[in-house]
């Protein structure tokens, strides 16, 4: 297998850069182009050890910096790897990399050092995928989910669920063979209940799929009220800058704006919406419409009212549409005169912030509101989740093996044909954990991977 070569830090400007070489030749490129100031060889450093030098390439020296080598098998890899250390600018770093492909290494593809880490059995796949969801992270929930799939969560549940099937078809096909043997017959209940358990178990990880999904890609929100409610305003506290136009004037929003921010330690993807109303404008309307789109395709909703102004028709409206909808009531305006009906508000939702939008301090009350109404807790991230779909296609395959074995068992059914079933499970069970997958998917997970991890 070639020795490869890749920058591990993201590009552009920084204090440091490091440029990671792993393969059977690693130390022999890392001789060519590093040079330690203590005169000694590559050769002669010891596993997890660093040394200061100079960086060379075509004869010239490129930068000082530092050294790190791993040792096969105890590398991320599993291979000899080594990395060097430069100073941080695009130039630099860029023809340290040079300098290590004309060493004899060659450029690495996107994942390249994990792939290889997966087949030298240092990772399973669900950790792989966990590494590049850890790259990936956008929120605090998520990345703790994240590292505890790196960890080992998701495979270990797998394995627990596995173990239970291969120990029943075991019996199953020992009871098939060798029939004279005197073998104790098997007790239906014992196993239709241990069947009935793994069916379980992999129903509620197929049931957090969802919220895994939505603590990775943000959970969608839409901010809805009539105009002039202060929207916009908020839209523009919760991103932090001048996102949305705001102004006293009625229907000045007519296109949704997006943003992603986090709040309730989650992210959200906010859509700061047209105002509700009637209107014989038909640019105005065109933006009626969109937001009545993403209303009903919205996870979580903002529904904002104005504590100056009694409740309209318009209000009423709204709050009718809000009927069954994930719903944080927010009270804006609480600086200003009192003359909305509070109380009414209160027995139409389950949750409500007062705030002033324009007032910082007020992000402080609808991130606490937020975490309330999210509760990304229910997602059990010690027990591993399923990530992706590929995870979730394979999950719901055991699942169905597992539950038409169950259902067999207590039809009385062949042991031989309860047994193909249990082979079945056990065959997506290891798709799901990637000791059952071909190249092709192998490939396409780390295709989202970055080059240099």
């Amino acid at each position: 297998m070639s020795t490869i070569a890749a920058i591990a830090t993201a590009p552009g400007t920084g204090g440091i850069s490091v440029i990671r070489i792993s393969g059977e030749k690693a130390l022999e490129v890392a001789e060519r182009v590093f040079k330690p100031a203590n005169k000694k060889s590559v050769f002669e450093m010891k596993g997890y050890t660093a040394c200061y030098g100079g960086i060379y390439g075509g004869g010239n020296k490129l930068d000082d910096g530092i050294l790190l080598v791993f040792h096969a098998p105890h590398s991320y890899t599993g291979e000899d790897t080594a990395e060097i250390t430069c100073h941080g600018g695009m130039l630099i770093t860029r023809r340290v990399l040079r300098a290590c492909l004309e060493a004899g290494a060659v450029m690495a593809g996107p994942g390249e050092f994990t792939k290889r880490a997966l087949a030298a059995g240092k990772l399973t796949l669900t950790q792989a995928e966990a590494v590049a969801d850890i790259i990936n992270s956008k929120s605090d929930q998520f990345l703790k989910c994240a590292a505890a799939q790196l960890d080992g969560a998701l495979y270990k549940k797998i394995e627990e669920i596995k173990k239970t099937i291969m120990d029943l078809a075991v019996q199953i096909s020992a009871w098939i063979d060798y029939p004279d043997e005197g073998l104790d017959s098997f007790e239906i209940s014992s196993q239709a209940g241990q069947l009935a358990d793994c069916r379980l178990r992999l129903h509620l990880l197929l049931e957090s799929y969802d919220v895994g999904q939505a603590l990775r890609d943000g959970i969608s929100v839409a901010i809805v009220g009539k105009p002039n409610v202060g929207k916009s305003t908020l839209m523009n506290l919760l991103v932090g800058c001048e996102r949305s136009i705001v102004t006293d004037i009625e229907g000045t929003t007519r296109d949704i704006v997006e943003e992603n921010v986090i709040l309730g330690g989650t992210l959200l993807r906010i859509a700061d919406c047209a105002g509700i109303r009637e209107t014989d404008n038909p640019v105005e309307r065109i933006g009626v419409v969109k937001m009545e789109r993403r209303l009903e395709q919205a996870q979580l909703v903002f529904a904002v009212f104005d504590n100056s102004r009694p409740l309209e028709k318009e209000d009423y409206v709204l709050i009718e549409k809000l009927r069954g909808k994930n719903v944080l009531c927010i009270i804006n305006k609480l600086d200003l005169e009192n003359r909305l009906d509070m109380a009414y508000l209160a027995s139409q939702f389950g949750r409500v912030s007062e705030i002033s939008a324009n007032d910082r301090s007020s992000l402080k009350k609808l991130d606490i509101a937020a975490a309330k109404m999210i509760n990304p807790e229910k997602l059990d991230i010690s027990s591993g989740f399923l990530a992706n779909e590929r995870q979730r296609e394979a999950a719901r395959k055991a699942e169905k093996a597992i539950e038409e074995a169950e259902r067999a068992v207590l039809g009385g059914a062949a042991l031989d044909a309860v047994g193909v079933m249990l082979e079945t499970s056990l065959y997506h069970l290891a798709e799901l954990t990637g000791e059952n997958v071909s190249e092709e998917i192998i490939d396409e997970v780390f295709k989202r991977f970055c080059v240099g991890k």
